[in-house]
């Protein structure tokens, strides 16, 4: 039985148009009345193509903070033509009842996604989780949830879709003989140990498939609940297997509670760290997104500290944010540090052409001009002086096979 630890009634639903939150080849089932939701999208699948409303936007009001959330309200879908205003009643309940993280079923037929972005390192990547409930406020993902008709804003954080047999997909997956064996990555879009994962074990259950196969990972996560792995990651690395990285965006724990409200803090993703390094395993630290104006100055502290926990190399990101997730952010800085949101904003427009987001392959992850130049350089020297200019290391696949009950099984369906 599937059991969701929140509940949406009706009254608090969206209305959205049918027409509008259509997926091609695709048909989405939503109940709000029992508490459960099935949900049926190919993993290639593509949005219909659906006319952008173009009348101009309201202003980007403030909202309230909710505590223990990164988003504060729901900006209306870019798909959808009908947008939502709550009247005083809505707003009164919203002060009563706070979001409560719904988890839904996702029946997805393929768990293995690809791309051939020239600047993210990976093609191959597994992803247990749509949306992430670590609420980090930038994350650049939060648009994907719009192909559900949900909104970026709170949707992302609050209602969160599970691929419950995620390990049985990719074993079949990694059994068919068109699979050529390459590093596959954890976390590429949402966060693989987001907390629900302390129940639901899909991320673990997903590294145990690979170490039965011998097909090698690279994780990427913010949350200590990584270590808890370790039993099967480390024996992994010894065969150059695995790989880890911590992403660590600042070293204040108020601004990371504000900023990524559900992840771990940061001193305890520098505990992960130094478990998995002393566990064997290849660790990194990926100080990303940096923020021009709010954490760029903690770079070099971030990295110093990351190297003396046992990491041995690092990586850094600006920040991107692409469609709602820059209104979602203005809106971030205004309830939390209004002081200093127009230099924030100054900064991120100066490495992003005169943008806040610059979608373009060679310059999104790394922006451009004099000021993204400074951050490069101030990145170059601080892993020199800690120690963490060495490569990621080089996974292998010569350990892969199928493994024979893998292989019987496959017999039965021939």
């Amino acid at each position: 039985m599937f059991v969701m630890n929140g509940f949406q009634s009706p009254k608090r639903a969206k209305s959205v148009s049918t027409a509008q939150t259509r997926l091609a080849g695709a048909l989405i089932w939503i109940s709000v009345t029992i508490c459960f939701v099935e949900v049926s999208v190919p993993n290639h699948g593509r949005p219909e193509q659906i006319a952008y409303n173009q009348r101009v936007s309201p202003p980007n009001p403030i909202h309230p903070t909710i505590k223990g959330r990164g988003a504060a309200a729901n900006p209306a879908n870019r798909f959808d033509k009908i947008d939502f205003e709550p009247d005083g009643d809505y707003l009164d309940l919203d002060e009563q009842l706070p979001p409560q993280t719904v988890y839904i079923r996702d029946a997805a037929r393929s768990i293995i996604a690809t791309n051939d972005s020239p600047d993210v390192g990976f093609t191959h990547s597994i992803n247990p989780y749509r949306g992430c409930s670590h609420g980090c406020i930038y994350c650049y993902a939060r648009p994907t949830h719009e192909y559900f008709g949900l909104s970026a804003g709170l949707d992302f954080e609050t209602q969160i879709f599970v691929k419950e047999k995620a390990a049985e997909l990719l074993r079949a997956e990694l059994s068919a003989k068109k699979w050529q064996p390459t590093t596959l990555s954890m976390s590429g879009v949402t966060d693989c140990y987001q907390p629900v994962e302390r129940k639901l074990r899909l991320t673990r259950s997903c590294i145990e498939v690979l170490a039965e196969f011998g097909n090698p990972v690279g994780v990427i996560t913010k949350n200590h609940a990584v270590t808890r792995d370790i039993d099967i990651l480390a024996p992994m690395a010894r065969k150059r297997q695995a790989v880890v990285m911590l992403s660590v965006t600042t070293l204040d724990a108020d601004l990371a509670s504000k900023m990524e409200p559900r992840t771990s803090a940061p001193r305890r993703r520098l505990e992960a760290i130094k478990m998995l390094a002393s566990a064997g395993i290849p660790v990194g630290v990926m100080v990303a997104p940096i923020i021009p104006g709010l954490t760029d100055h903690e770079m070099p502290k971030i990295l110093e500290a990351a190297a003396e926990a046992g990491a041995k190399f690092a990586g850094w990101v600006p920040i991107r944010l692409p469609m709602a997730v820059a209104p979602l952010f203005e809106n971030w800085l205004e309830r939390h540090y209004p002081d200093r949101k127009q230099k924030v904003l100054g900064r991120i427009r100066e490495i992003r052409g005169g943008k806040l987001n610059e979608s373009e392959f060679g310059k999104r992850m790394r922006g451009e001009g004099e000021y993204a130049s400074h951050l490069r350089s101030m990145f170059k020297l601080a892993i020199r002086r800690c120690g963490l200019d060495q490569p990621i290391p080089e996974m292998s696949v010569a350990g892969f096979r199928v493994p024979p009950a893998a292989r019987n099984q496959l017999e039965l369906f021939r």
